[in-house]
């Protein structure tokens, strides 16, 4: 069995950016995904435009060139596969962990392939960098699992003149519903909140409360969903129940880390913000050896770890490794 000098969970933006940082140290790493490369990148909105700017998303000293101010997520996927490419990583994509033993200097990690085959690689580190976008906070409702309810958005075309549900009240909701819109759905927004959540994006803002003041989009604000059938949405809104008429249901409530990946590690979160014990200069959790990179850092707080600060860890990483 080969060993590594680190093995990274995740092949993501951070999980791709710490290899990288390894493979430049003379290290040998693997990085080991449980599905495509930069899986969460691949299921944002297919015609989704990065708030940030190309150079906040690079990796490994590497330019990202976009045709426009700000990239693309088909330019931002071409890139980090050139990338992976470029520093030749040693990927094991479509393989799932199922649980990691040892000690540091001497782990190992057993996957599982798509055929159901058994893999086992040792290596000396572990960096997790598993991100958050694969597992949505669920709405614990009955019907939330028909075929029509997705917690992703994709795209608009085939709901033009459908009756479509978003729930949620963030940017993701925002968008989404304003997308919808301007696409010929008939959209009703449904918020659990008194008022749209604060973190929107500030030119968002604006226009989706224009929208909803215009009567283009309906919202069911201090709105509870109750169940989901077939083809309505049941919601609780001032002690009255309303039908909603939805062809698709988008839940676009949020998304959460692993948190039980970790703990099965022996990583220790804190009760409340899930927030993993770690050594803020080294990124080492509480099991030795074992290092956390990007948004698992944040614990339940996902909207304070990006790309472009999540990207930096594997330098600190590999920077306390080469110490």
């Amino acid at each position: 069995m080969k060993n590594y000098d680190i093995i990274c969970i995740g092949a993501g933006p951070t999980g791709l950016a710490t290899a990288i940082e390894a493979k430049r140290a003379g290290m040998q790493p693997l990085v080991i995904e449980k599905a495509c490369l930069c899986n969460s990148l691949y299921h944002y909105p297919v015609n989704m435009v990065f708030f940030t700017t190309p150079e906040l998303l690079e990796i490994g000293n590497l330019p990202l060139v976009s045709a426009a101010e700000k990239p693309t997520r088909v330019e931002a996927l071409k890139y980090y596969r050139k990338a992976a490419e470029h520093y030749e990583l040693e990927l094991r994509l479509f393989e799932r962990v199922i649980y990691v033993d040892g000690n540091d200097g001497n782990f190992t990690v057993v996957t599982e392939t798509e055929e159901g085959t058994q893999e086992r690689y040792r290596g000396k580190k572990m960096a997790v960098a598993t991100g958050y976008y694969d597992l949505p906070n669920m709405l614990g409702v009955p019907g939330e699992d028909l075929p029509h309810v997705s917690h992703y958005y994709t795209e608009p075309h085939a709901l033009w003149k459908q009756d479509v549900v978003v729930i949620g009240g963030k940017n993701s909701a925002a968008e989404a519903a304003l997308d919808l819109y301007r696409n010929g759905a008939r959209v009703t927004l449904v918020h659990r909140g008194k008022e749209l959540g604060s973190t929107i994006k500030y030119w968002v803002r604006p226009d989706i409360e224009n929208r909803i003041k215009a009567g283009q989009i309906t919202a069911l604000l201090n709105t509870r969903v109750e169940e989901i059938t077939k083809d309505v949405v049941v919601v609780e809104n001032h002690a009255q129940t309303k039908r909603i008429p939805a062809k698709q249901v988008f839940a676009l409530t949020g998304y959460h880390p692993d948190f039980l990946f970790m703990e099965r590690m022996g990583v220790t979160l804190d009760p409340e913000s899930k927030r993993p014990s770690l050594d803020p200069s080294t990124l080492e959790s509480n099991v030795p050896g074992i290092h956390l990179a990007g948004v698992v850092i944040g614990g339940r707080h996902t909207g304070e770890i990006f790309i472009e600060n999540g990207r930096f860890h594997g330098k600190q990483i590999v920077q306390a490794l080469k110490q």
